[in-house]
């Protein structure tokens, strides 16, 4: 049976020769690039050596910032990983989905027994799955000619909303779980991935997976879209990487715990378990990039690199601070959302150049299609921008402002919310009183210094935009409890 690929170069070659064409559609396609998409769940904004960590060792990663470009302001969709997993795939904002929660819990407005029942809001009820009528970005390239690739997790719907159900040839490890069901070592008790042998650790089996992949589907174009387990829970490390980081930790010093709202706080990167998982993370990314590197596809492929929310710092083991950055996931503050963000385009970025420009990750969908050549999806990607004149250089996308919404209980202490940022500017308001926070990032990044007393104008201006955003997404809201 013919691929894909083969098939599109068989009718292209047909087509060229019945119209003694010069160029095919085939031949352009071949020059397409390549992309390889790492994905990191629960990545924080510093747990990388090039992004300010000096207690996880990233080689690899620190590699991929050496060689493409660094992106200082990068966030996620949502505080939390379902969402912004769906806002990369589609290109859209989890508002206008009504995918603003992780998929998969239980829903509060139905479940007497939820844990936020004694709450003064009920959540607002979210759609548990990325809808099968999005053209995600796996379809599209995938009618252009592209393999597509998926490993490790997915956690956007169950049976029927998997990966090979939403652009992808190939599925491994992806379901709807969020966290590895059998842990990190095999047996892994995945129903969408083999067991190893006994002991097998899985960030370095799903980069084995991906390089066997990129290595079948060398002659291109391919997308292999690797996304991590790591560094969620549970948290579970190689034994010789946990007592490396014992050892480190044993030479920190310092406060380790402060506080956040009605949480304890992790102040500093010193939990040996979470620092293997890092570590071991970088290991598996430095397997793709080497693999690229031996297959000599490296100058056709663009890398992309990525967390889904920000670092684990006030719950579940508090593993690794986001400092300077306020709070961490589960929480509208900067260390909930800012995440370590770098790409790679061989020929066009500058290596080692930095941007500090605010994107978003549903930003990556018109991107990748205008690497490729391929046309923009308008009705589709509707709240991404394309990337490619800051990566190029030529300008920045015209964007008045990022906005959130997420109208949960977040269980790592965050409540219901939503906040723009405009320029330096960052507005936060919350739905249980209608409190309403500014700061200013580009001097206060880590939101000690709240301005709205100080500033009214500035905070009617922002409130204005958001609250119009909103009615444009039709964004669904919490409800006042009856309970309560």
């Amino acid at each position: 049976m013919l691929s894909r690929r083969q098939f599109l170069q068989a009718v292209g070659g047909a087509a060229a020769a019945a119209a003694f064409a010069p160029k095919t559609a085939f031949a352009a396609a071949q020059k397409r690039p390549n992309f390889v998409f790492f994905l990191v769940d629960d990545l924080g904004w510093r747990d990388l050596g090039c992004f300010g960590s000096t207690f996880y060792d990233t080689p690899n990663c620190d590699r991929l910032a050496r060689q493409g470009v660094r992106f200082t302001n990068a966030y996620a969709a949502c505080p939390v990983c379902s969402p912004t997993r769906a806002s990369i795939m589609s290109g859209k904002y989890p508002a206008r989905l009504n995918t603003t929660d992780y998929f998969g819990g239980p829903q509060p407005d139905i479940d007497a027994t939820h844990w936020t029942h004694d709450k003064p809001l009920l959540p607002a009820p979210y759609e548990e799955q990325l809808p099968l009528g999005e053209v995600t970005v796996a379809e599209a390239l995938r009618e252009a000619g592209y393999e597509t690739f998926f490993a490790g997790k997915w956690h956007l719907g169950g049976e029927g909303f998997y990966p090979e159900d939403q652009g992808f040839d190939v599925n491994k490890g992806g379901h709807r779980r969020g966290s590895p069901p059998g842990g990190y070592f095999s047996p892994y008790k995945n129903p969408k991935l083999d067991d190893g042998p006994k002991g097998e650790h899985l960030p370095g089996r799903l980069a084995a997976e991906t390089a066997r992949f990129i290595e079948e589907h060398r002659d291109g174009p391919f997308l292999a879209y690797l996304s991590f387990y790591s560094v969620h829970t549970p948290l579970q490390a190689r034994e010789d990487l946990e007592a490396k980081y014992t050892a480190k930790a044993g030479e920190t010093s310092g406060p380790v715990w402060g506080e956040e709202g009605d949480r304890k706080l992790r102040l500093v990167q010193k939990h040996p378990v979470y620092g293997g998982m890092v570590e071991a993370m970088d290991l598996a990314v430095g397997k793709v990039l080497d693999k690229l590197d031996e297959l000599g596809l490296a100058e056709n492929t663009v890398v992309i690199f990525m967390s889904d929310n920000g670092g684990l710092s006030t719950s579940e083991g508090h593993p690794t601070s986001n400092l300077p950055l306020r709070a961490g996931k589960g929480w509208l503050y900067e260390g909930g959302i800012r995440e370590p963000m770098m790409i790679k385009w061989p020929g066009v970025t500058q290596a080692g150049s930095e941007c500090n420009c605010p994107v978003i990750s549903t930003d990556f969908y018109p991107t990748m299609l205008e690497m490729a050549g391929l046309p923009l999806r308008p009705n589709q990607h509707v709240d991404g921008l394309s990337l490619a004149p800051l990566l190029n250089a030529t300008g920045q996308p015209g964007r008045a402002a990022l906005y959130w919404h997420y109208p949960h209980y977040g269980n790592q202490g965050g409540s219901p919310g939503a906040a723009i940022r405009k320029g330096d500017w960052k507005l936060i308001e919350f739905f249980e009183d209608g409190r309403k926070e500014l700061y200013n990032l580009a001097e206060d990044v880590s939101e000690k210094n709240d301005l709205a007393d100080k500033m009214p104008a500035t905070v009617e201006e922002l409130a204005a935009m958001l609250h119009a955003w909103q009615k444009e997404v039709d964004a669904r809201f919490p409800t006042q409890n009856p309970a309560k």
